[in-house]
């Protein structure tokens, strides 16, 4: 097995944070994408560590380079992954190599399990969904679980700041699901994207606005820890973009043929001219709501808030994490999966060491 580790989209948003974060560790990166520029300007600010730049069509033309670059693990960072198949699984499954993403689309990361077989006969890893969600959130009801006898809601979101760097693939995914009927799980009413607005507070960066989202933890949670009430959302920071969002959910909820993730690179550059009348802090918040050990009702409040900009490392890590295992070939479960329990909270917050991110438990 090769030690290197070949990130698709290198260069971009999460990717550049994972290939800086790898190189550290003295682990040889390959960094991808289609802009061979912009592939070599990230390797050349890596300088000292063993760093290859690539540039081609990873759908297209993966199975040829990895013939060509030999790595032993693949991380995609491609998304926005709605509607995508699993092609490039498929391709690395078939040439031997471990595979990861970031993807936090609801029906591809819980159907990667369509994969296992074939990734238990190449005794490979194959983890989908290597990022805030599902990777931190499980990590944190793991951390919590021994203190419950039942969970029976659970209520999680993230908020970035407004001056945070903001990912296309992101905005596209949001765009995508805006306005539109979300599967609900078993037992919940139906909700709609960006859409059920309410006020969430926060230690240190105050209040914002939270509205729904579309992620994978809410089928996987309620299969894995028998959750039965479920509700993620998300926040904008700058009220007037966020509300504008909404707006837009509700048109396309009344039946608006609009086509929102077309506008996304627009919107984009949009959001950016508010950049001046918001902060680089962001934060997440997760809460457990049950019976404790005693039969006693039970509550737990975990929040992760990061200044500075340091908030798009935080969805970096689990890829990080696994990625680095693979490599030093510890222990990473085989099979295709979820990335669900596969790191511990303890293991998550160490790599964020040195960050401006600090925790906060409140009963």
């Amino acid at each position: 097995m090769n030690a290197s580790v070949l990130v698709l989209g290198g260069y971009g948003n999460f990717g550049k944070r994972i290939s800086a974060a790898l190189a550290a560790k003295a682990i040889p990166v390959i960094i991808a994408g289609r802009s061979l520029d912009k592939a070599e300007a990230l390797a050349r600010t890596l300088a000292g560590h063993a760093v290859q730049a690539a540039a081609f069509d990873a759908d297209k033309e993966l199975a040829t380079q990895i013939a060509r670059l030999k790595p032993g693990v693949v991380v995609n960072t491609c998304g926005p992954f709605q509607g995508k198949d699993y092609r490039i699984a498929k391709t690395c499954i078939a040439h031997g190599v471990h595979y990861i993403d970031l993807a936090d689309a609801r029906e591809f990361v819980t159907g990667i399990k369509a994969l296992d077989a074939a990734a238990q006969a190449k005794n490979l890893a194959v983890i989908s969904g290597a990022s805030t969600v599902p990777g931190l959130s499980s990590a944190v009801i793991e951390h919590f679980l021994p203190e419950f006898s039942e969970i029976r809601s659970l209520r999680f979101g993230i908020a970035p700041g407004q001056k945070a760097e903001r990912g296309l693939a992101t905005t596209e995914a949001i765009l995508g699901y805006a306005g539109k009927r979300l599967q609900p799980c078993p037992g919940q009413n139906v909700r709609f994207g960006w859409q059920d607005l309410y006020r969430q507070n926060y230690p240190q960066i105050g209040t914002r606005w939270m509205a729904n989202c579309d992620v994978p933890d809410l089928d996987l949670f309620s299969e894995k820890y028998g959750i039965g009430d479920i509700r993620f959302s998300a926040s904008l920071e700058n009220l007037l973009i966020h509300f504008g969002l909404w707006s837009l959910s509700w048109l396309v909820r009344l039946g608006m043929p609009l086509n929102l993730p077309r506008y996304a690179p627009q919107l984009l550059r949009a959001a950016g001219w508010f950049d001046r009348f918001g902060s680089a802090d962001g934060g997440m918040h997760v809460v457990l709501d049950g019976l404790g050990r005693n039969g006693r009702p039970l509550k737990k409040s975990w929040f992760i808030i990061a200044k500075n900009g340091d908030g798009p490392h935080i969805p970096t890590i689990p890829a990080i994490v696994l990625a680095e295992r693979l490599v030093r070939k510890t222990h990473v479960p085989r099979g295709a999966m979820a990335c669900v329990g596969l790191i511990s909270l303890e293991d998550y917050l160490e790599e964020l060491k040195g960050r401006s991110i600090q925790v906060f438990n409140i009963d």
